[in-house]
């Protein structure tokens, strides 16, 4: 190859290699607090949906998110989740998209204070800005199945006695 173009390979083999790097920046887990972000192992490994790239947690200590919970039945039992376990509607576990896969959490529904503590099993979900989705009888229990959604707050039980901290997700 001829020695003027090392230059213009060189920088774009590192726009190639930065880019991965460069798109999580870009999309606002620069403001995630670094004890957070994945080990790069097991299911924390970062996935990608829709075109978007998410990076899971390597813990969940003191996480605190509030926004709309979603749940999902029928449709999906008996599938596959994240976990590897099947999805059991009647269960009490949840999708979320960056919460480690096992993280146990307390959802308190915000418009009737009702709470449930669920594990978390899957990733999801990926419809508007929803943050968790629920299975059916954790809807029921948070009085929230009729509706489809409801305004709720997570908090990690993982790790309790450290201070909890905000969620930068929007």
């Amino acid at each position: 190859m001829p020695p003027f173009l090392n230059a213009p390979f060189r920088a774009l083999r590192t726009m190639i290699l930065a880019s991965p790097a460069l798109m999580l920046v870009l999309a606002g887990y620069g403001d995630v607090p670094e004890t957070w972000l994945a080990g790069g192992s097991g299911f924390g490994q970062p996935y990608i949906v829709k075109g978007h790239p998410y990076l899971p947690y390597a813990s969940a200590k003191g996480f605190i998110q509030t926004g709309t919970a979603s749940w999902y039945g029928a449709e999906c039992q008996g599938l596959p989740t994240a976990s590897g376990e099947r999805y059991d509607q009647f269960g009490l576990t949840a999708a979320h998209k960056l919460l480690p896969l096992g993280t146990r959490v307390r959802v308190t529904n915000l418009r009737n204070g009702r709470s449930v503590v669920v594990r978390i099993n899957d990733r999801g979900p990926y419809a508007g800005s929803r943050i968790i989705d629920l299975t059916r009888t954790a809807a029921d229990r948070l009085g929230m199945r009729e509706a489809g959604t409801a305004r709720v707050r997570i908090a990690s039980l993982d790790g309790k006695d450290e201070t909890p901290r905000t969620s930068m997700l929007k």
